[in-house]
């Protein structure tokens, strides 16, 4: 049996199964096929513990205080679904455009001279900076409602 194991698992690049099952008490059984060695560990899980008192990071803490606020659970779910099936349909999209031709360069010069433009008309000379933060904070307050 330990030989058919090893012609069939040998060319896949798999080492066989141990001849016996693992039991809750064994730790680590061995098999052997030709010069490899390959280990089956197997493992108990444990109620209570010490493992079960680990800290949980605080930003899981923090989107758990997060989740339990919102009212509409089914809403956010489906949103976030929604959000994830849209991400995915862009990430295609611009796969698709990158494999065309011409148009990744013509995008890129697009994107170049686009940039070029705005640094020009709203950062370079401070009036202009000052106008563009101001109309970034009215913008700001307008979606959010909020007056800070």
């Amino acid at each position: 049996m330990a030989a058919t194991a090893c012609r069939l698992a040998a060319p896949l690049g798999l080492a066989p199964l141990p001849r016996g099952r693992a039991t809750v008490g064994a730790a680590v059984s061995f098999a052997q096929c030709g010069s490899k060695l390959s280990r089956g560990v197997a493992v108990r899980a444990t109620s209570g513990g010490e493992s079960a008192t680990e800290d949980v990071p605080e930003i899981v803490k923090a989107a758990q205080d997060a989740w339990d606020k919102v009212e509409d659970k089914y809403a956010v779910a489906t949103i976030g679904v929604a959000a994830i099936i849209a991400l995915w349909t862009a990430v295609g999209a611009l796969k698709a455009i990158d494999k065309l031709p011409l148009v990744p360069g013509v995008l890129e010069i697009v994107g170049i001279g686009y940039t070029g433009w705005f640094t020009y008309r709203n950062l370079i000379f401070q009036p202009d900076r000052e106008a563009l933060i101001t109309k970034i904070k009215s913008t700001y307050k307008e979606i959010t409602g909020s007056s800070s």
